[in-house]
C-alpha cells in the first residue's frame, strides 16, 4: 500500500475530507493531511503538528498539494505549503527519495512562489494531478 501526505490549507476543511475520501477509495495509506488547530491552544499544539507532518513527508510515497481556490485565487498556495512543497523537493534532490509529488491546479501567478514552482513543474520535479490516474 501506497502512502500519502496531503498538504494545502487547514480553513479548507471540506476539500480536504474530499480528498481524504479520495484517497482512502484508492487505498492509500494517509500519513497526514491538514488538521484545524484548537486557537486556545495553538502555541502549544503547533510545534507538535508541524514536527508530526515533517515527519510524515519524510517517510511517504506520495505528496499531494490540493492547491484549491482559497480567497477568491485559484491554484492557492499558502506558506506553510510551498515550505512542506521545498521540503519534499529537496528530499527528492539531496536524500536521494523517490517521493512522487504532485499539485493539484497549476499554481496562481499572484503567488510569490509561483516562478519557482512553475520551474519545477516545467523540469518535471513535481507533477499537475490527474484525478483519473492513480500515482
Amino acid at each position: 500500500m501506497k502512502k500519502i501526505v496531503i498538504s494545502g490549507s487547514s480553513k479548507l476543511q471540506d476539500k480536504v475530507n474530499y480528498w481524504l475520501e479520495h484517497f482512502k477509495k484508492q487505498n492509500y495509506e494517509i500519513l497526514d493531511y491538514p488538521r484545524l488547530i484548537d486557537l486556545d491552544k495553538y502555541t502549544e499544539e503547533l510545534p507538535i503538528v508541524y514536527k508530526n507532518f515533517y515527519n510524515a513527508l519524510e517517510n511517504t510515497d506520495v505528496f499531494f498539494l490540493m492547491n484549491e481556490e482559497k480567497n477568491g485565487i485559484k491554484g492557492y498556495i499558502g506558506a506553510s505549503a510551498i515550505a512542506e512543497l521545498t521540503y519534499v523537493v529537496i528530499l527528492n534532490l539531496i536524500h536521494n527519495k523517490n517521493i512522487d509529488i504532485y499539485i493539484l491546479n497549476m499554481p496562481s501567478e499572484e503567488l510569490s512562489a509561483y516562478d519557482e514552482v512553475k520551474f519545477w513543474l516545467d523540469i518535471g520535479w513535481i507533477k499537475l494531478y490527474k484525478k483519473n490516474n492513480r500515482f
